[in-house]
């Protein structure tokens, strides 16, 4: 087995795609900037693309408590806004991952740019924190490691990705044309809760809020920011084209027990805000969304009861409020947005301190991360000290350990031995977008509530009269664990453990952000591109991402559907099984099951729908999992599920196995 490959940066991955061990070694150069030309108007154009990966990759944000992916129940998709106006040029990507990745980011930015006139700067790699994607396509070696149940960079699945975003990238420029913003909040109540209390009001300031009459004290971050986009017809008026939702709230509708890839509670939230466009104008819009400051916000689940059913409650209510703002803002669409762009990629190797704040040289990982969040704790350990929540290492034995409250596991001597300095994140993004009033700031870290209240008032109060209000969105273009206040971090919660870098990382990054906001502000659309000219990456890697074996295998359905009654976790559904060849040879971003119904005997088969949408494997309806190798021969088998079917007298159904790939399309005997 090969210790190692050193990649062209020609082609960074492409010739590592086969790898099957070792690690890693590629460069990526920064795109040359080229000031775009200023357009008088803006002009927008939107696009989605599918990046459900085939089973058997390990899904990330439940670490070694998840499992590899069987399937997938909603889709995973990567959705495009993009948004060109005097000199600025952005690209607002919103994928179903854990997080954005600095390698992805990287590759994008440098496939779109002889294509496009986006630059590095304006390129969002955004993510809804979803803990039901895979994973191993990171930066860094301790998230490719510990994030998933595997551990190990996949080049094939991270080339998959890159590939498929800039695609998607860059049809949405192609097809742009005049067009109308507008950018609006609203508040969502009841349907979020603080996971982490204790430390959240421990912040300064927190108590006085809590005898205003605002309900801002309640801990979570209550604000949906939505930005709309409707593109002009030519007879006059507008039609809708792309929507994105920033808003702050856990990806953990669906416990870690869940086995398929889905894109949790934010499936619903972007599905009914869709529907409800559509509904209204007849048109459906490209809608996406991306964290806000998440890191101690869960979903409002009924006690006992995560699963789907209660992913689509909360989601299906939040997607419901974004319609609301998104009809408010009728009025306030406008074709004059100044837009702006500046990314940093702060180096720690370089320069540890800013604004006389100063990081650890060394991140540490904290003995609460080993007992995990409030929703989802590791059994045994989260009831022993110093694992378990609330055990800070006392004042007598700090010292002068730059890490302060922190328990560091192995001791901050002996951990070294295990979690080399370059296998965790040491070059940061930051990320700040003008759009109109707004100032999206993106961190790669999941950020509190109260650190996102601090870092969006640092860029608010340094950049004056243009922005009307600063959003942050966590997790975006990498991953870097979290970013709480002092306050919160001297505490040792879940939260605090997991900010590596000690109890001044929120003063430092918000700092870092303030400086970017003031160059955006100066740079009059420009974009402000402060990275290194070629970022150099070393990874251990594994593939994951199954081949094609090109071995034919007549696909067949074995036997009738089946009805499963409903559980009070669970809707009822039917069910088919069938074989297939192995999901290598699949694409499972490709249409693989619907739905027909027909009306009696004679009766034409149509493609079934339920509340006026499609029964078929777009949606959340139906779901398809790979059973395993075929014990009675060659091939594999396959399940699919239509979880809570709709029926009349009369009708009957039948699943429609899609032509994919090698394998033709089949129908299953009917059902009714």
């Amino acid at each position: 087995m090969p210790t190692g490959w050193d990649l062209s940066s020609d082609s960074p991955l492409l010739p590592f795609a086969q790898a099957t061990g070792g690690r890693a070694r590629f460069s990526v150069d920064t795109p040359p900037r080229a000031d775009a030309p200023p357009v008088a108007r803006l002009l927008a154009g939107a696009a989605e693309v599918d990046i459900t990966p085939p089973p058997g990759l390990p899904k990330a944000g439940y670490s070694r408590n998840a499992h590899d992916g069987t399937g997938f129940r909603s889709r995973l998709r990567a959705r495009v806004m993009h948004l060109r106006s005097g000199h600025g040029s952005l690209a607002l990507v919103q994928c179903d991952l854990l997080g954005g990745s600095a390698v992805v980011h990287r590759l994008v930015a440098r496939a779109v740019a002889e294509r496009t006139d986006v630059p590095l700067a304006g390129l969002m790699m955004g993510a809804t924190h979803t803990h039901a994607g895979p994973g191993q396509f990171l930066g860094t070696d301790f998230y490719n490691r510990f994030a998933s149940n595997r551990a190990g960079f996949d080049p094939a699945w991270t080339q998959v990705l890159a590939e498929r975003i800039a695609g998607a990238v860059e049809r949405a420029v192609a097809e742009r044309g005049p067009a109308r913003l507008a950018v609006g909040r609203t508040d969502v109540w009841g349907l979020t809760r603080n996971r982490s209390l204790r430390p959240h009001v421990r912040n300064a300031g927190v108590a006085v809020r809590r005898a205003e009459p605002q309900r801002a004290y309640v801990g979570i971050n209550p604000w949906l920011e939505l930005v709309r986009v409707d593109a002009e017809s030519p007879g006059g008026g507008t039609e809708p084209l792309a929507a994105m939702v920033v808003f702050s709230v856990h990806g953990t509708g669906v416990p870690m027990r869940a086995p398929d890839y889905n894109a949790d509670l934010w499936a619903h939230v972007v599905g009914e805000l869709g529907a409800r466009i559509e509904a209204a104008s007849g048109a459906r819009p490209v809608v996406g969304a991306v964290e806000g400051t998440h890191a101690d916000v869960a979903p409002a689940l009924h006690p006992g009861r995560a699963g789907h059913l209660e992913a689509q409650r909360v989601g299906a209510r939040i997607g419901a409020e974004a319609a609301a703002l998104w009809e408010r803002l009728e009025g306030d669409l406008r074709a004059d947005v100044s837009l702006g762009a500046g990314l940093r990629e702060v180096d720690i190797d370089a320069d540890r301190r800013v604004g006389g704040v100063t990081l650890p040289r060394r991140p540490a990982v904290g003995a609460a991360l080993v007992a995990g969040a409030f929703e989802n704790e590791t059994p045994v350990l989260r009831r022993i000290p110093p694992f378990r929540a609330g055990t800070p290492k006392p004042s007598w034995l700090r010292g002068r350990n730059p890490h302060g409250a922190k328990w560091v596991i192995g001791s901050r001597w002996l951990q070294p031995l295990t979690l080399p300095l370059d296998g965790f994140p040491r070059v940061i993004p930051v990320q700040v977008l003008r759009i109109g009033g707004m100032a999206l700031v993106g961190l790669p870290f999941e950020v509190t509530v109260e650190s996102g209240r601090r870092i969006a008032g640092a860029v608010e109060a340094a950049t004056g009269r243009w922005v009307e209000r600063a959003v942050v969105s966590s997790v975006a273009n990498e991953y870097a664990g979290y970013c709480a206040t002092a306050d919160e971090y001297e505490l040792q919660h879940y939260e605090g453990g997991h900010t590596l870098y000690g109890p001044a990382t929120q003063s430092f990054f918000g700092a870092h952000a303030a400086a970017l906001a003031r160059a955006v502000a100066a740079a009059d659309g420009r974009p402000v591109t402060e990275t290194a000219a070629v970022r150099r990456f070393d990874l251990a890697a594994r593939r994951r991402l199954p081949a094609a074996t090109g071995v034919a295998v007549p696909r067949l359905v074995r036997g009738p559907a089946r009805f499963t009654d409903a559980t009070p976790d669970a809707d009822p559904c039917w069910s088919v099984e069938w074989r297939d060849v192995s999901p290598g040879d699949l694409r499972w971003h490709e249409p693989l099951v619907r739905v027909e119904a027909a009306d009696g005997e004679r009766g034409s088969w149509q493609c079934a729908t339920r509340h006026g949408r499609a029964v078929d494997d777009q949606g959340t309806d139906l779901e398809v999992t790979h059973a395993g190798a075929d014990p009675q021969g060659s091939g594999h088998r396959y399940v699919a599920r239509w979880w809570d079917p709709a029926f009349r007298a009369g009708r009957r159904h039948r699943f429609v196995l899609l032509g994919n790939g090698p394998s033709p399309e089949v129908c299953s005997a009917p059902f009714d």
